[in-house]
């Protein structure tokens, strides 16, 4: 008899907190989707940001007034890392590189995880970090 597999499904609201036309439900994200916007608010999210979890998030926005230099971009990865392990069940890091770009003035992020529970391939999450007022 073969081995089923069981996988789970993960779906999250849409921030932006459009309706949907067809049935006027709010919006939601599903498997990949869902875990790649909650990456992006929990590193963007900063401590005390957060009601009733005041630990919740990352230090990364603070980092990013430091100079661009390949000391940063590794407290930067240690952040980042520190806060997918453990705000993040949904997700397996695999993998964190930042770089800084030196000559936009801002830091490349490559985030590379596993959905747990989905079978699914190695999910990759890229953007760019720059200081903002």
């Amino acid at each position: 008899m073969p081995i089923e597999r069981i996988s789970i499904g993960y779906k999250d609201l849409s921030m932006t907190f459009k309706q949907n036309p067809l049935n006027n439900d709010l919006i939601a994200l599903r498997n990949e989707n869902a875990i790649a916007r909650s990456i992006r608010n929990i590193i963007l999210t900063s401590p005390g940001e957060k009601f009733f979890n005041e630990d919740f998030g990352s230090n990364v926005s603070k980092l990013l007034f430091d100079n661009l230099d390949p000391l940063t971009a590794l407290e930067i990865k240690e952040q980042i890392t520190f806060s997918i392990v453990n705000y993040e069940p949904r997700a397996d890091l695999l993998q964190v590189d930042v770089v800084p770009d030196y000559d936009d003035g801002e830091f490349d992020v490559v985030i590379t995880y596993k959905i747990v529970g989905v079978d699914a391939a190695a999910q990759q999450l890229s953007f760019a970090l720059q200081p903002t007022r």
